[in-house]
Formats: structure tokens, C-alpha cells, sequence
């Protein structure tokens, strides 16, 4: 995925540097269950499908009072809406790009929530101080998943949770299986959300079109809507038709 890295890279700055009003809160592809509505207030209803991802990770364990880490936070509306609805002690945001952990410190008020700039694949933190860890569409992007997947376990409490949604080609899922298996983590929940992923960007697209054409100039508008996932796009078709495995893993570490 090497040329898509370079080019999501590439539309990652723009969007930080494009998004005056801070519109683009997500950058995930979404998640709907048909059979379960959630509440959201006014202010998270427009992020609805994008929200509903972080939420299905968030509700597989009890956040309470809990110290949480998302990797691969973004612009931080995931782990600002999980702070403000599951209740964590305290809750960090990590982001390779500073210019995004700068967004989230400026733009989210809270008391328990901050970001800050980091790598995965060499978090600073102490051993043994995150109760969860979250990561969301984000590790497909990593160099060396193993130094990432070294770090969580780490930086991990005994009987702390990792709770990873992402995508893979399916010829790599036995190469991230394999990998996962050489840390003492215990499965206990596992989904593949393609279907999920599929209604959420049906649902969303009009939203996405209508970002992707207000924000960027109209000889980027069909490499944005790709990047979005707006019903039609080459992406919107590769997770239909399951030409990427996206996936829910929820883990306990022993």
C-alpha cells in the first residue's frame, strides 16, 4: 500500500490545512448495524456513521475510570466523542502529525482529554500505564506492525484491553494473525465489518461528496472522493467486494 500511504499523506495535510470550520472531525469509513440506534446530540449527528465505529469498539469493554490511548488518533473526534460518552479517568491522543494533535488540543474542551505528537511504532509512555488501547484505521499504514504491536503490549496494564478496526488485502491476514500470536493477548471478540462499512458509506455519501467538493479544488475532487469512499469510488467497490478484509479485534492482554 505504499503508493496509497504517500497519497493519503498527502490529503491528510491538505485537509488540516484546507479545514477552516473543522468539518473533517473522522477520516475512518464507518460503521452501521441496522438493528441498533444510537442517541447522539446535535452536535455529533452529522459524524454519525464515522462515530458508530469508535462506538462498537468502545462499548466491547467498561471505559470507567479507566486511563485510555487512542494511536492514531487523527483530528480526535473518535476519542473526544468515547471521553465524553464512556467516561475514562483520562484519555491521550497520538498522531504522527503534530499539526493534528495541535487541532485537538485547540479545538476539544476537556479536562481529561489531551493529543499529542508521536510515533506508533515508538510511543514514549511508561510501561504498564494504559488500561485500554484503542487503534482505528490506522495500521495498515505502519512500516513495522511488530514494533507497534510491541509497544501496546508494553505500554498495557495487565488485564488491559487493545481494541484494533482496520483493513488488510486478505492475502495479509495470516501475516497479522501470525504476528498478534507472538504476544500473550486473548481474544474475545472478532467481526468482519465489511457489510457494516458498506451501509455506513451508502448512508454517508452524500455528506462526503459535499465536504470533498466544498474543500478541495475540483481537479482533486475524484482522488478525495476515492479517499472518502463515496459510493462508486474504486474503494467504496474493493470493500464491497471484500478486496480488503476490514475487521474488529478485541483483545486482553494476560
Amino acid at each position: 500500500m505504499a503508493f496509497r500511504d504517500l497519497l493519503f499523506r498527502g490529503w491528510y495535510w491538505y485537509v488540516n490545512k484546507a479545514d477552516k470550520n473543522a468539518e473533517v472531525l473522522f477520516m475512518n469509513y464507518g460503521y452501521h448495524d441496522k438493528n441498533e440506534h444510537i442517541e447522539f446530540d446535535q452536535d455529533d449527528e452529522p459524524n454519525r456513521y464515522s462515530i458508530q465505529l469508535y462506538h462498537r469498539l468502545a462499548k466491547s469493554v467498561d471505559l470507567t475510570d479507566k486511563d485510555i490511548l487512542e494511536v492514531g488518533c487523527g483530528r480526535g473526534g473518535g476519542l473526544a466523542y468515547i471521553n465524553k460518552t464512556f467516561k475514562p479517568k483520562s484519555a491521550l491522543g497520538i498522531d504522527l502529525d503534530a499539526r493534528a494533535a495541535k487541532f485537538g488540543n485547540s479545538f476539544y474542551k476537556s479536562s481529561s482529554l489531551r493529543f499529542e505528537q508521536g510515533n506508533a511504532q515508538e510511543l514514549y509512555l511508561e510501561d504498564n500505564s494504559k488500561d485500554v488501547v484503542f487503534n482505528v484505521e490506522s495500521s495498515h499504514r505502519y512500516p513495522q506492525m511488530e514494533k507497534f504491536l510491541e509497544e501496546v503490549y508494553r505500554v498495557l496494564r495487565p488485564g488491559g484491553y487493545f481494541l484494533i478496526t482496520d483493513f488488510r488485502y486478505p492475502n495479509e491476514m495470516e501475516e497479522y494473525h501470525n504476528l498478534i500470536k507472538k504476544f500473550d493477548f486473548k481474544q474475545f471478540d472478532e467481526q468482519i465489518i465489511n457489510p457494516n462499512v458498506v451501509a455506513a458509506l451508502e448512508c454517508d455519501s452524500p455528506r462526503r461528496e459535499d465536504l470533498v467538493k466544498r474543500l478541495s479544488p475540483k481537479f482533486l475532487h475524484k482522488t478525495a472522493l476515492n479517499f472518502a469512499g463515496t459510493i462508486g469510488s474504486p474503494t467504496f467497490e474493493q470493500i464491497k467486494n471484500g478486496d480488503y478484509t476490514y475487521f474488529v479485534y478485541c483483545y486482553q492482554k494476560k
